[in-house]
């Protein structure tokens, strides 16, 4: 399966156009997509109007340094969690000074799991400086088809975020 052509151009153009069009910037805060969203974003010419910046904050450490993720949150909910992906979204989007804010996090597999958090579990989420909304997936899959519905998954999330 390709890295490139999984997700549709009309997709990627639309979330080009969107952001374009109202004037837009949008930084990234990815964990289990590893910069697979700001891949994406950036195969779309003319995306240095709106891309800003993409952190691959994999660590908790990183998670905490570079997007402000409180110690409490990672140690009371988890890196995979609503709260985290929320923080994440928040923290990129405050730190770089863009209109949105968009991450991700969860268990990409194929180990890491547990019963109350499987193997595909992801939490993705979008900020502006006065909302944040996330969703809760699980995909199945290996690794790399988790990484790319994840993927897919954040860019439908940020065209229906821009939509509202």
């Amino acid at each position: 399966m390709s890295m490139v052509t999984y997700v549709g151009e009309d997709l990627l153009e639309k979330v080009g156009r969107l952001l374009r069009d109202r004037a837009l910037s949008i930084s990234l805060a990815e964990s289990c997509t590893g910069g697979l969203v700001s891949h994406l974003i950036t195969n779309i010419s003319g995306s240095s109007d709106y891309f800003d910046r993409g952190l691959v904050t994999y660590s908790n450490r990183a998670k905490m340094e570079l997007l402000g993720v409180r110690s409490r949150s990672l140690e009371e909910f988890g890196a995979v969690s609503q709260v985290v992906a929320e923080e994440m979204a928040e923290g990129v989007r405050r730190n770089s000074g863009t209109s949105l804010g968009l991450s991700t996090t969860g268990i990409a597999g194929p180990t890491g799991g547990t019963p109350e958090k499987p193997v595909g579990l992801v939490f993705v989420a979008a900020a502006t400086s006065s909302d944040v909304t996330s969703k809760r997936f699980v995909f199945d899959g290996d690794r790399l088809e988790v990484k790319q519905e994840a993927a897919e998954e954040a860019l439908g999330m940020l065209v229906d975020f821009l939509g509202r």
